[in-house]
């Protein structure tokens, strides 16, 4: 946790912005693996850590911007809890962690929240995403599970988005904290990347280290020599000679701060000619991006200028032909870079995605395209100090999206099909790393992790 003084100006800033009512917030639940007492690693809910720090489960807490009161709802442990988990301090003296006085049994919170309701007070929830949450909102406020993201409090949304989107220097800290984790599962992942090795055991060397650090993982690691597969969670291929393997992975900190960062490393550590050539057309694409990011840029033209360049570079080695203006404004680039070029990080890895992807990365000013691969850009909006996104470009060999296109006959002006047909074989390569948005420009986040070509060869035979 931060000192509680970070926790009483995050919430007092949230109530100046909503104005009035009730805000509430549920913590996550433990989720159980196969029976209930074994469950999943407990991750709190990241609204409330942001607001209130306490990672554990069977809490609740209101924001009273009316009163200008904060409260948290728990229960003391008993001895049959105590017995099988050790003892817990007071939840009077964990809210004051927090900078809470204010706490009350865990079942008076739904009686408050009932007696604001019928006092006709205005009731602020954000959008739930866990199964358990959703039952237990629509019971309380009456409203059926298929309603509640509808019927979630834009006012609520708006604020924490704005306010969580700026990060702190403390955030910033413990997201380069994460980020250096990062670096020693990728230095092992290429030393590991050798012919006859199996994908898991590079996956399991870079959990392990995340683990020796007192992290977590971020999100379910994407270790794969199919690049080509964007979400890739099985592990069970062998490293062989001429493939590309592609790790996106991130470090949480014990905070929940995460990291991100993907890394193609050329099997048996020396790229071929073939795979330098796509390499330097993603590693260029990444460069320019990160050079352009300054506040007042839009994100989303940073994207097209990445496709562009991307594109250029295709032209070059012959898969891609015609103006290059025109082929990214007709979407051609999308069969080999069919995904955004980024996304908000902190305390999630797509940090706030759970409020609605539109509201975090698109805000009220800038509309989502409906062209095929733009489409799906997660962070479009205006760049401001503070913003931390990540950058991860990538150049993909699809075959089933290769066919369907070829068949259709689409952007036959911008793409050679007989010369791309050659690299279906290729699979994918993508570059990731965090970056912030400073005063006057940007920085990437924590300490550097190999990514030009020989820096790679070099870490892969260290």
């Amino acid at each position: 946790m931060f000192k509680a003084a970070t926790y009483i100006e995050r919430r007092k800033l949230l109530k100046r912005t909503v104005g009035s009512g009730l805000m509430i917030f549920l913590a996550n639940e433990e989720a159980p693996m196969n029976y209930p007492a074994n469950t999943y690693r407990y991750r709190q809910d990241s609204s409330f850590l942001y607001y209130f720090g306490l990672a554990s489960p069977g809490l609740a807490a209101i924001i009273d911007a009316d009163e200008g009161a904060d409260t948290i709802y728990g229960t003391d442990i008993g001895i049959e809890d105590i017995i099988w988990e050790g003892e817990l301090p007071k939840i009077k003296d964990r809210a004051l962690e927090a900078g809470v006085r204010r706490t009350r049994p865990r079942a008076a919170f739904e009686e408050d929240v009932r007696r604001a309701l019928a006092a006709g007070r205005t009731v602020h929830f954000l959008p739930p995403y866990r199964a358990e949450a959703k039952i237990a909102l629509s019971g309380l406020l009456g409203i059926p599970v298929p309603d509640l993201k509808a019927r979630a409090s834009a006012a609520l949304i708006k604020a924490s988005v704005d306010q969580r989107l700026i990060k702190s220097r403390e955030e910033i800290g413990d997201i380069e904290a994460a980020v250096a984790v990062s670096r020693e599962m990728y230095l092992a992942a290429m030393k590991l990347a050798r012919p006859g090795r199996y994908e898991y055991q590079v996956s399991g060397a870079m959990e392990g280290i995340a683990l020796a650090y007192g992290c977590h993982l971020a999100f379910p690691p994407i270790v794969t020599v199919n690049g080509q597969i964007f979400h890739m969670h099985s592990h069970d291929n062998v490293l062989a000679r001429g493939r590309m393997l592609v790790c996106d992975c991130g470090a949480e900190a014990p905070s929940g701060y995460a990291s991100d960062i993907t890394r193609s490393i050329p099997v048996g550590g020396k790229f071929n000619a073939r795979q330098r050539s796509i390499y330097e057309i993603v590693l260029a694409g990444q460069e320019s991006a990160i050079k352009t990011i300054k506040p007042g840029v839009n994100f989303k033209e940073i994207h097209l200028r990445t496709a562009r360049v991307m594109a250029d570079g295709l032209k070059g080695l012959g898969l891609m032909k015609g103006d290059i203006d025109e082929a990214v404004a007709a979407g051609a680039h999308a069969l080999f870079f069919p995904h955004g070029l980024g996304h908000n990080l902190g305390l999630d890895v797509h940090d706030m995605e759970d409020y609605g992807e539109d509201s975090v990365g698109y805000g009220e000013k800038v509309e989502r395209s409906r062209q095929f691969g733009l489409a799906y850009l997660r962070m479009a909006r205006e760049l401001k100090p503070g913003h931390i996104m990540t950058v991860e470009p990538g150049l993909y060999f699809i075959p089933a999206l290769f066919a369907q296109w070829r068949k259709e006959k689409k952007h036959r002006d911008f793409i050679v099909y007989d010369a791309v047909e050659k690299f279906l074989d290729f699979g994918g390569i993508r570059i990731e790393d965090d970056v912030l948005v400073t005063p006057k420009g940007r920085r990437i986040l924590g300490p550097a992790i190999p990514k030009a070509p020989a820096d790679v060869e070099k870490a892969c035979r260290a």
